[in-house]
């Protein structure tokens, strides 16, 4: 084969592949593909210094941890207390101070205690919520507050039934917290704690919602069977120190007053717990206004729906709260409640739990009217309910008034001296007795009581819980300044 024969065979192969490609385009019309390469990320860590926006559906939590660090304080407390005090087996101390040593021997030996705690700034001027449990009897309180100026604390009040106190510092102009809405947080949401861990600055930590309206019994723990537990549960890590201080949303609102943990060993174990708002704002009202807690009671005993009670009332459903009991002349009685409703709603929030409705009425004072639905023998109903005081009366109410109109004696705390001649650790001293029902008992003035109806009574308040819940009589306890132990049983009906 010579060269111009070769020559044209391949000029032949190559028209002819570019007539073969030129015709697969024009048939198939393939897709035009762009490749992009992406520029390669370098790990954020190696540039911690800078600012990085946060994306876009990722919860963003720097502007409310921005506005709550500088409204939560640091609570220090200082109290001369004897050996074996007030902290001694006290569930919330152990928890957030440490259990503290006592002294041993027939005398209690008097010792200075230090406590410490966290504060929420809730005005401009200088009121402040925290825990009762953080100040209970602090002979001093000093507040600290975020960019370290000191200042010391007024107690205006405290109300151990829910564990709330509220402080006043004489400034303004100062950052405060705004009150959220803790009846609409829902499980899952966002929240951040914010406190004084370990005597620390204002720290911020996150978690979320992991159950509302929790009772886990540590106020009746705590000598207050009647305390109102209705916690916001979180998984936000709380430690010593954070007790009183904020729980907030993702706007920056207070929420809730961290109270306690759930801990075997005083630390932070999975789980804190924290007093409602709605709970917290209106004692922080109440003694602003009155020096004391207005509480409300609907008047009735309570016990949450199971399956087997759902069947045995012939419910459709489990749900509510069935009402065991009906208080005589109540406001749940007047209003025409009886024994074997269940109570599915008040005020159009759904209860199905003790807790539940317990919250609701706390946020009430005497005299308040609460629209319950009702089921009964399987029709549902509406009961407009009158609530009132311990007494049965939609008064304000005078604790110290009202006790010592009742048993007509005047009533004082014990100071410390008065506790360390005794011997004693608790107790209410009759400073002066009228005519009334510890007189016709044989009581003598200046006897201390140290027990009623076997319940320690360290003040007013102590009593008028035991009185709340009598059937008839009180059974007292006490001494007398010579150390004479003595018994007396008050017949209180008429």
């Amino acid at each position: 084969m010579n060269v111009r024969k070769i020559f044209f065979v391949f000029l032949t192969a190559v028209l002819g592949g570019i007539v073969g490609v030129y015709a697969f385009v024009l048939v198939v019309k393939p897709n035009k593909e762009i490749v992009t390469v992406e520029k390669q990320v370098v790990p954020a860590a190696r540039y911690a210094s800078m600012s990085v926006p946060v994306p876009a559906g990722v919860t963003d939590f720097t502007e409310a941890a921005e506005k709550s660090v500088e409204a939560v304080v640091h609570v220090m407390t200082k109290a001369t207390v004897s050996g074996n005090g007030y902290s001694h087996g006290n569930p919330f101390y152990d928890f957030f101070f440490g259990p503290r040593g006592g002294g041993g021997g027939n005398m209690p030996e008097r010792s200075p205690v230090m406590g410490s705690g966290s504060g929420v700034i809730i005005s401009q001027d200088g009121y402040i919520i925290t825990n009762n449990h953080v100040i209970d009897n602090a002979d001093e309180i000093e507040v600290v507050l975020n960019d370290r100026r000191s200042y010391t604390a007024t107690l205006i009040g405290a109300d151990p039934t829910t564990d709330i106190a509220l402080l006043k510092i004489e400034e303004n102009g100062l950052r405060f917290l705004t009150y959220g809405n803790s009846d609409d947080v829902r499980i899952g949401e966002w929240v951040l704690a914010v406190g004084n861990p370990f005597n620390l600055t204002s720290t911020v930590t996150a978690g979320i919602i992991s159950a509302k309206s929790r009772s886990i019994n540590i106020l009746s723990n705590r000598n207050q069977p009647m305390g109102i537990e209705s916690f916001i549960q979180t998984d936000a890590a709380v430690n010593p120190g954070n007790s009183g201080g904020a729980l907030v949303n993702t706007q920056g609102e207070l929420i809730g007053i961290n109270t306690a943990i759930a801990s075997q060993t005083g630390s932070y174990a999975g789980y804190s717990f924290a007093v409602p708002v709605g709970i917290a704002s209106k004692v922080v009202a109440d003694l602003k206004e009155f020096g004391e807690v207005q509480r409300a009671f609907i008047g009735v005993t309570i016990q949450g729906v199971n399956a087997e009670m759902a069947k045995e009332l012939e419910l459709d459903k489990v749900e509510g709260v069935y009402v065991n009991g009906v208080t005589i002349n109540g406001g749940a009685d007047a209003a025409g409640v009886k024994k074997g409703d269940v109570i599915i709603s008040i005020d159009e929030v759904v209860v199905n739990t003790n807790s539940e409705l317990i919250e609701q009425v706390s946020k009430h004072r005497p005299g308040d009217s609460v629209n319950l639905v009702i089921k009964r023998a399987g029709k549902t109903k509406q009961i407009d309910v009158i609530l009132r005081n311990s007494y049965g009366s939609v008064d304000i109410v005078n604790e110290k008034k009202g006790i010592s109109d009742l048993l007509g004696a005047e009533l004082k705390e014990l100071s410390d001296d008065e506790k360390y001649k005794l011997g004693i650790n608790y107790g209410m001293k009759i400073v002066k007795l009228s005519g009334g029902k510890l007189k016709e008992s044989g009581i003598g003035e200046g006897f201390v009581i140290l027990k009623a109806n076997r319940q320690p009574i360290s003040n007013i308040s102590d009593l008028k819980r035991v009185m709340a819940s009598l059937d008839g009589g009180l059974f007292i306890t006490g001494v007398y300044p010579n150390g004479q132990v003595a018994y007396y049983a008050i017949n209180l009906e008429e």
